[in-house]
């Protein structure tokens, strides 16, 4: 199973389409994780249009409507691996990536996806991966615009594609 991974996406104040990077990704993968900061529900249903399945959270700058249909955080099973999605928002544990470790710590997941920071970030812990696809229309301090894959077989891979 082929996944794409974005986050902070930010539309339309930032872009008003997704880059075609990300959806030629989208049209050849089999689902979309999205780690929240879509900012309006209408990215969301894009999302669901061009994708089988899209998984995905609230961030800080999404509204109530977004919250109520994909809360602040979640477990979902694809291709037989747990992941955990998370913005990874907060003032509290330090930096984003250690709070996304911690939202999890008591869950047994294989990877974790968050976003929240605009950085792209790729580590294993522990057995685990910690995945932020960094931004694909709102680059802030990165260097570039990126998203992210994941192909979910008999182990997982991960890329970072930058643009």
């Amino acid at each position: 199973m082929k996944v794409t991974v974005i986050s902070d996406t930010h539309m339309p104040r930032k872009a008003k389409a997704l880059p075609k990077q990300v959806l030629d990704s989208i049209l050849r993968t089999d689902a979309v994780i999205h780690a929240g900061d879509f900012t309006e529900i209408e990215v969301l249903e894009e999302l669901e249009i061009l994708s089988k399945r899209v998984e995905a959270v609230t961030g800080n700058n999404d509204g109530f409507e977004i919250l109520m249909r994909l809360g602040r955080q979640k477990v979902i099973e694809m291709a037989g691996y747990k992941i955990g999605i998370i913005h990874g928002d907060g003032a509290s544990y330090g930096s984003t990536p250690n709070r996304a470790k911690i939202a999890f710590k008591d869950e047994k997941v294989d990877i974790v996806i968050f976003g929240h920071s605009h950085q792209a970030f790729k580590e294993w812990d522990n057995g685990v991966l910690y995945l932020n696809p960094g931004s694909p229309t709102d680059k802030r301090r990165s260097p570039k615009f990126s998203f992210a894959e994941l192909n979910l077989k008999d182990k997982i891979e991960a890329k970072i594609y930058y643009f």
